[in-house]
C-alpha cells in the first residue's frame, strides 16, 4: 500500500505545547486549514476532559468537513466497571465524530504502577473498550501508548495488549513512542516483529525527546506502518511531536508515497505559517522545507552558484511545498509566491513587471520589520491593493488618543478618542470600556458606522500580540494579530510597531477597511 494516512494531532497533543492554549474558535479555524489542506484525520480534542472540547465537538457537528475525516480522543474504561458505565467512553459517543481514537498501556510498569490494576484487566480494558465503540457504528482506532517502552520491557504483554485491541475490532493499531526514547533501528525492529503477528493496519506516533520524531515516523513508515499520527509544526508536550510537515514534504517530494493530494502540498508552507499564527507559536526560520530560511542563501560562492545552477545548493525545488528562493547578498528573490497570492485576489502580475519587482522588494522589507502575511490575508489583500493603485481610502485619520485609568477601589478604566475625516466631514467618537484595544476598535467603529453602517455587524474575535526580540526588553517589536468577524466570515490583520497601541491600531485600521472593502463588492 503506497497511500499514507496522515493523522493530526495539532489540536490535542499541539495544544499541550508550553505557552499555547487554543479558544474553541482557534480549534474550528485549525480544523478547517487542515481539511483544506485534504488532511485525512483530525483530531479534535477528548470531549471527556474539559468543557473546551466538549464545546468544540458540538459546533462542530453543524459544520460540514470536504476532505478530513473528525475524530474524538479518549480512553479506554476504567478498571472493573462496565463500558457503558464510563462517562469517558460516553462523551466519546455522544461527540458524533464517525472516528474515535482510544489509548490504553502496552507497557506492564504503567499497569502496576500507574492506573494500579492487574495486567488481565488491563487487557479486558482494551478489548471491551474497542467492542463497545465498534458496537455504537465508530471507526476505532486504538493508540498503544507507551508501547516500544513496554515491547522492550515485556515483548509478550506489550504484544497481547494490541492483540486485546485487535480481538475487540479496532480498525487501526498506532504503536506509540511516547517518551520519544527509541533509536530508529529498534522501531524498524520492533515494527517488523509486530507486523508479523497483527493482521490490523498499524500506524505509528512519536514525540521528539531526542530529536529524532521525524525519522522514527519515516522508518516505521518503510517497515509496514501506513498511518502517521503527529502535529503540524512539530507541537507538543517537552520536546513536541513528530512534524507532520516535515514528514508530508519527505513522503511526496524523497519517498515517492502518497498522503495528502498532490497538489495540495504546495499549501503547506501557507497552512504551516497560518497554524503557527493561530497558536501565537514561533515558527524557526530554519524549520526543514517550510521556513523562511529553508531555501535562503547567503554565501557569496553559494549565490554564484545557484545563479548557475539550483541543484548545487538545493535538494528539491523550494516551490513544491509553496516556498521560494532567497538570495539574501542581492537584490534578487523569487517573486512566484507574490504572483500566485495575487492571482487569488484577481490580481494579475506579471513576475517580470516593474510593479512586480517594487512589491517585492517592499514586502521583504515589511518582513525584514517584522511582517508576517500567510496568516493575515487580509492585510496581505489591502496591501497589494494599495500599492497597485487599486484601493481608495474610506476615511482619513486625524489623529486618536488612548488613556488607561487605574481607580482607587483597584478597577481600571480605559478610554480611546479617535478623530476621522470622511466625505469631507469631520467625525469625532470617545469610548470608555474595559480595554485599550476594544476601546479603539468601537470608536472608530462609532465615527464611521453613520457613513458605513456595516461596520456595526462586526467585532473582534480574538486578538494576539508576540514580541518580535526579546533582546530588545521593553523596548522590542511587537506583532499584533486581530482576527475580526462578521455574520458572513472571519479574517485577519497584522500590525508591527514597537508600541502596542499603535500595532493594534494598524491592524485595527487594516480590519475595519477590509470589512468595507468586503461591503463593497
Amino acid at each position: 500500500m503506497n497511500k499514507i494516512i496522515i493523522y493530526d494531532t495539532t489540536l490535542r497533543d499541539g495544544s499541550q505545547t508550553e505557552g499555547v492554549s487554543y479558544t474553541v474558535n482557534d480549534k474550528v479555524k485549525i480544523t478547517h486549514k487542515l481539511d483544506e489542506l485534504g488532511v485525512h484525520y483530525i483530531e479534535g480534542g477528548w470531549p471527556g476532559s474539559n468543557p473546551k472540547d466538549k464545546e468544540f465537538f458540538e459546533m462542530m457537528k453543524a459544520q460540514k468537513l470536504q476532505n478530513s475525516k473528525l475524530a474524538a480522543f479518549g480512553s479506554t474504561r476504567r478498571a472493573n466497571i462496565k463500558p457503558e458505565d464510563d462517562a469517558n467512553l460516553k462523551e466519546l459517543i455522544a461527540s458524533q465524530t464517525p472516528t474515535v481514537t482510544i489509548f490504553g498501556k502496552s507497557w506492564d510498569l504503567h499497569v502496576t504502577d500507574v492506573i494500579r490494576t492487574t495486567l488481565e484487566e488491563n487487557l479486558k480494558m482494551i478489548r471491551e473498550s474497542v467492542a463497545f465503540l465498534k458496537k455504537n457504528k465508530r471507526e476505532v482506532f486504538y493508540d498503544a501508548e507507551h508501547f516500544f517502552d513496554g515491547y522492550k520491557n515485556n515483548p509478550k504483554y506489550a504484544l497481547n495488549s494490541i492483540l486485546a485491541a485487535q480481538a475487540g475490532g479496532a480498525d487501526c493499531i498506532i504503536l506509540c513512542d511516547t517518551n520519544g526514547g527509541t533509536l530508529p533501528e529498534e522501531v524498524v525492529k520492533i515494527v517488523k516483529d509486530v507486523k508479523k503477528k497483527i493482521k490490523k493496519p498499524l500506524g505509528i506516533h512519536t514525540h521528539n525527546d531526542q530529536g529524532l520524531a521525524v525519522a522514527n515516523s519515516l522508518v516505521a513508515v518503510n517497515a509496514g506502518c501506513t498511518q502517521v499520527q503527529g502535529t503540524f509544526n512539530g507541537m507538543g508536550e517537552r520536546c513536541g511531536n513528530a512534524d507532520l510537515c516535515t514528514i508530508m514534504c519527505i513522503l511526496y517530494a524523497k519517498m515517492k508515497k502518497k498522503s495528502i493530494p498532490d497538489n495540495k502540498i504546495k499549501m503547506l508552507m501557507d497552512a504551516s505559517y497560518y497554524i503557527s499564527d493561530v497558536s501565537n507559536y514561533t515558527l524557526a526560520n530554519n524549520q526543514p522545507f517550510i521556513g523562511h530560511s529553508a531555501f535562503a542563501h547567503k554565501g557569496g560562492v553559494h549565490i554564484d552558484a545557484m545563479l548557475k545552477n539550483p541543484l548545487a545548493y538545493e535538494h528539491i525545488e523550494p516551490e513544491i511545498v509553496g516556498n521560494h528562493r532567497r538570495l539574501l547578498t542581492s537584490e534578487l528573490a523569487g517573486k512566484m509566491p507574490i504572483i500566485l497570492k495575487a492571482q487569488k485576489l484577481n490580481i494579475h502580475l506579471d513576475k517580470n513587471s516593474p510593479e512586480a519587482r517594487e512589491i517585492m522588494k517592499e514586502l521583504q522589507e515589511k518582513e525584514h520589520q517584522g511582517y508576517q502575511f500567510e496568516g493575515a490575508d487580509a492585510s496581505f489583500e489591502l496591501f497589494m491593493k494599495r500599492r497597485l493603485k487599486m484601493y481608495q481610502p474610506f476615511y482619513q485619520l486625524e489623529g486618536f488618543k488612548v488613556f488607561t485609568e487605574r481607580k482607587p477601589d483597584g478597577s481600571v478604566l480605559a478610554g480611546a478618542t479617535v478623530r476621522l475625516k470622511v466625505d469631507g466631514h469631520d467625525e469625532m467618537a470617545t469610548i470608555e470600556g474595559h480595554g485599550p484595544v476594544e476601546v479603539l476598535d468601537r470608536a472608530l467603529r462609532t465615527a464611521l458606522k453613520k457613513f458605513y453602517p456595516g461596520v456595526a455587524d462586526m467585532h473582534l474575535s480574538d486578538y494576539k500580540v508576540r514580541v518580535l526580540d526579546t533582546k530588545e526588553g521593553t523596548g522590542a517589536k511587537v506583532r499584533v494579530l486581530i482576527e475580526s468577524q462578521d455574520q458572513h466570515d472571519s479574517w485577519t490583520t497584522v500590525g508591527v510597531h514597537e508600541n502596542v497601541i499603535e500595532a493594534s491600531w494598524e491592524a485595527l485600521v487594516d480590519s475595519i477597511e477590509y470589512k468595507l472593502l468586503k461591503d463593497k463588492k
